[in-house]
């Protein structure tokens, strides 16, 4: 019996997540950038380019072994984009190298800690895996259940994510 690897499983499950994130990213309205459903809220194309960061910084859970919030130094995402070509653009640039990233990676270095730091307060040691897992791809998703949300109250038909949603046409 051929058991998958941890590279594998977090391959086949981010190729799953980046369509499903690409698909909510496309309905992104690029004249409702500011809108911002309650003050606390970011706004909606802050939201979406968060989500789109986040990749970059799932990326350096497979590359690096720490981050420091505090480093001047440390790889910044560039401006929020303005336009939806923009956005998708910088998704899909950043959707490859991630990929690429993992690919280039191996169980071995997936099980190596990454450690995630505010100077010298220790905000998480994890195994690489772990971490992208946890505070990349579940973070990605909490992200994007709420721009699923956003469209929602924008009356912006919202893709299915797990399963149909109820602006599929047929679907229930």
């Amino acid at each position: 019996m051929h058991t998958a690897s941890i590279q594998q499983n977090i391959l086949a499950e981010l190729d799953h997540e980046l369509a499903v994130i690409r698909k909510v990213l496309e309905r992104v309205p690029e004249d409702q950038l500011d809108y911002q459903p309650h003050p606390k809220s970011m706004k909606l194309g802050q939201l979406a380019a968060h989500i789109v960061n986040l990749l970059a910084f799932k990326q350096l859970f497979v590359e690096k072994d720490e981050r420091d919030f505090l480093d001047a130094n440390a790889p910044k995402p560039g401006p929020t984009p303005t336009t939806s070509a923009e956005l998708l653009a910088r998704f899909d640039q950043y959707s490859a190298s991630l990929r690429q990233a993992l690919h280039d990676s191996s169980d071995e270095k997936l099980g190596q800690n990454f450690q995630l730091r505010r100077g010298d307060q220790v905000l998480m040691n994890r195994p690489k895996g772990a971490a992208l897992r946890i505070m990349g791809l579940n973070h990605s998703i909490h992200h994007r259940g709420q721009l699923t949300v956003y469209l929602r109250l924008l009356d912006i038909p919202v893709p299915g994510v797990y399963g149909p949603s109820a602006d599929e046409p047929g679907s229930f």
